[in-house]
């Protein structure tokens, strides 16, 4: 399951903000009359979080039954594939013809939010759910604009951990996962031979690009936005971070060149089949174990920071992860607030992210059993403690476009035999801001 797809619709995006003044009633039916105390139907959109659509009606609709057996509302489900998700929010909000409830990716949450067209979680809206404080504070984080009332809440969370080889490592003579970048390239290079690479990347990911760029920045000081939310792409440390990641294929080759132009989970098959020792990806169990890899024969650890880090330098992961919103004009508030609070209620987040493999972001979930393997663990101290969300700003969406699709054209001219250079950097990270729309 991968949390982290950006739909291709940034211009669409882009307008938004000015089209969604005013939206009509929701599509979900009520009682029919508006009453928001007594609704007998909710419209949920699901995202598609596993193996296939039917497979997530098979993990849904028994819970949905208990929701409308405990409350007597019944909820229409459609789950909606990752390449339609972002198109169908968008439209929804500019035409008032939506769901009740609906997942978005968290990433999304602050341009979603700068619409209008999404329920903000105020005081009174949260108490209604059982509170604020039952949630992970950087998913939290994730929902919507610094200073302003969340735009949705924590549903799944995932976050980014390194993967390593047992048995290669040892082969190797390593005897623990490296914990700085230095280590990660020396211990990268010992593993490179024979055809094996020591990491494998997934260049041609826009989405995988932005969310290791995010973090590789955070590590050398900087942010991509300055306080105003202006963008700040191209200063002399976000080209040091993207350098250093795209330097694994083109100055310190331990990845392949071929990776270049992986942008559908093939690093993740690389890994799985012992043709690359490490992996950084989210929450990658359920996928290797698909390709015939077990728990025991990996390990998993914080993504390495540079040595001496403090601070801010200490970011490990962005905050991946699936909210859950409201559409403001929805006919069934109080109903839809019900399902929310179902949803985040402990046993729904043991039984949802158990079947997701994912981590709960409501706290009192995680101490169940379900989620007390060791990849699980580490990838819950790294969302606990050093991972941030990505920048909450209205143009976010386009922000993930650019950068991502400037890496992806680094990794590609590396991957070509041209140099990369900080020059080269910053002049893909000058015309990526260049295409920014203004705030």
């Amino acid at each position: 399951m991968r949390i982290n797809r950006l739909a291709a619709a940034t211009a669409v995006v882009a307008t938004l903000a000015l089209t969604a003044t005013a939206c009509g009633g929701s599509s979900g039916s009520g009682s029919g009359s508006g009453d928001n105390s007594s609704p007998k139907t909710l419209t949920y959109w699901a995202s598609n979080q596993g193996a296939s659509v039917e497979v997530d009606k098979q993990v849904l609709e028994p819970e949905l039954r208990k929701f409308e057996e405990q409350t007597g509302i019944k909820v229409k489900l459609e789950v909606v594939p990752w390449s339609d998700l972002l198109n169908r929010i968008l439209a929804a909000a500019t035409s008032g013809q939506g769901p009740d409830v609906l997942n978005i990716g968290n990433t999304w949450s602050a341009s979603l939010q700068a619409t209008g067209a999404l329920l903000p979680f105020d005081a009174d809206a949260f108490g209604k759910i059982g509170g604020k404080d039952r949630f992970l504070p950087a998913t939290i984080a994730s929902a919507g604009a610094e200073g302003k009332d969340p735009a949705a809440v924590p549903l799944y969370s995932m976050t980014y951990g390194l993967y390593y080889n047992k048995k290669l490592f040892q082969a190797a003579g390593i005897e623990r996962p490296p914990a700085t970048w230095d280590e990660l390239v020396a211990d990268g290079k010992k593993l490179t031979s024979g055809g094996k690479y020591g990491i494998a990347v997934e260049g041609g990911n826009g989405s995988e690009n932005v969310h290791h760029a995010f973090t590789f920045a955070k590590q050398h000081g900087a942010d991509f936005f300055d306080a105003s939310g202006k963008p700040t792409f191209d200063g002399p440390d976000q080209v040091a971070a993207i350098k250093q990641y795209v330097d694994m294929i083109a100055k310190d080759k331990i990845a392949a060149a071929g990776n270049a132009e992986y942008a559908n989970n093939q690093s993740v098959t690389d890994f799985a089949t012992g043709k690359a020792a490490m992996l950084m990806w989210q929450s990658a169990g359920a996928n290797l174990k698909s390709h015939g890899m077990n728990p025991e024969d990996y390990g998993v650890a914080p993504i390495p920071v540079p040595a001496g880090a403090s601070g801010d330098k200490l970011t490990t992961s962005m905050v991946a992860g699936i909210n859950l919103a409201v559409f403001k004009n929805t006919k069934n508030t109080t109903g839809a607030l019900d399902f929310v609070k179902f949803m985040t209620s402990k046993d729904e987040q043991i039984a949802l992210n158990k079947a997701y493999g994912s981590i709960p972001p409501v706290t009192e979930a995680q101490s169940d059993a379900a989620f007390a393997t060791p990849e699980l663990q580490a990838l819950a101290k790294v969302l606990g403690t050093s991972a941030q969300p990505l920048p909450q700003v209205a143009n976010e969406s386009q922000f993930e476009t650019l950068v991502g699709t400037a890496v992806k054209n680094l990794f590609a001219a590396a991957a070509a035999g041209k140099p990369i250079t900080d020059e080269s950097v910053k002049a893909e990270l000058t015309k990526a801001q260049q295409q920014m729309p203004a705030s």
